[in-house]
């Protein structure tokens, strides 16, 4: 059995879409906090449990079974999210999965500009210190795009500070790719880059901004100081205003311009454009 944590959440919601594809649903579990928000999935034949990477019993109980374990990184920033991935680790360990995958970050390292880089890392480092086998996700940028360029569509700019090479995907496409690892008979062993073949900049999302809306969107670059203090000023708390920062300071150190071309090999395709993606928006 494969089980799959977070699969209510748009990322591993979407690798659950893709296994029902390749597998019988009698073959797929899902550990999940509200069992109530899973409800369209046990309904399809999925096995459904309750489990919390901060009760180690439940995930045990959520667990049974696996074969496979898929577990999303915790976004709990209030929390000890390293011991709170070990908990998940040990839980799979402990009931005899032989293989546990984890969706971390392109760049990941202990020695970096961006924060979580390092929370992935030792995570990354419990899982081969683990026993079993294990594969890193490590994903590049997604998320709500309103975020990273800002109200692009009212200003007609991208004001943000200065930014170095990066992957933004679309979580579809990282979802689909974690599904056709698990169901694929030659593993993937240790850290996979998932990204874009050709790493963009926020000046290549306002020439795509550009196009969508058939007039200019202008990338200004910011100070950085500068930046907070504006974010700071409309009700962004300083250390969340940092914190961002952080990310934009590890593009421009070259943290995430690696190109790979893996994930395109195993979509079948190439992955979702930002042109794309702002489409969808």
């Amino acid at each position: 059995m494969i089980i799959v944590t977070g699969a209510t959440g748009v990322l591993n919601g979407a690798t659950v879409e893709h296994l029902l594809k390749r597998i019988p649903p009698s073959h797929i579990g899902v550990s999940v906090r509200d069992p109530q928000r899973a409800r369209h999935l046990a309904d399809q034949g999925i096995r459904v449990r309750q489990g919390t990477y901060d009760d180690p019993d439940a995930l045990r109980d959520s667990f049974a079974d696996a074969e496979q374990v898929l577990l999303v990184s915790s976004s709990d920033m209030t929390a000890d999210v390293v011991r709170q991935h070990r908990t998940a680790i040990d839980a799979a360990v402990e009931v005899g999965a032989e293989r546990i995958l984890y969706t971390s970050a392109q760049g990941t390292g202990f020695n970096t500009p961006y924060p979580p880089l390092a929370i992935h890392a030792a995570t990354e480092q419990h899982l081969a210190e683990s026993g079993v086998a294990w594969t890193a996700l490590r994903n590049g940028f997604y998320g709500d795009l309103s975020v990273l360029l800002g109200p692009w569509q009212k200003a007609g700019m991208i004001e943000k500070p200065a930014d170095g090479p990066f992957s933004w995907v679309d979580r579809r496409d990282a979802g689909e790719a974690a599904a056709t690892i698990l169901t694929d008979t030659t593993h993937l062993d240790g850290p996979v880059d998932l990204t874009l073949s050709t790493p963009v900049t926020l000046a290549d999302f306002a020439s795509a901004a550009s196009e969508l809306a058939g007039h200019p969107v202008t990338r200004i670059v910011v100070d950085d100081e500068e930046w907070v203090a504006g974010e700071v000023a409309s009700g962004v708390p300083e250390q969340v205003a940092r914190f961002t920062l952080s990310m934009f300071q590890a593009t421009r150190s070259g943290h995430f311009s690696q190109p790979d071309s893996t994930l395109a090999r195993l979509l079948g395709r190439e992955p979702r454009s930002i042109a794309e993606q702002l489409a969808d928006r």
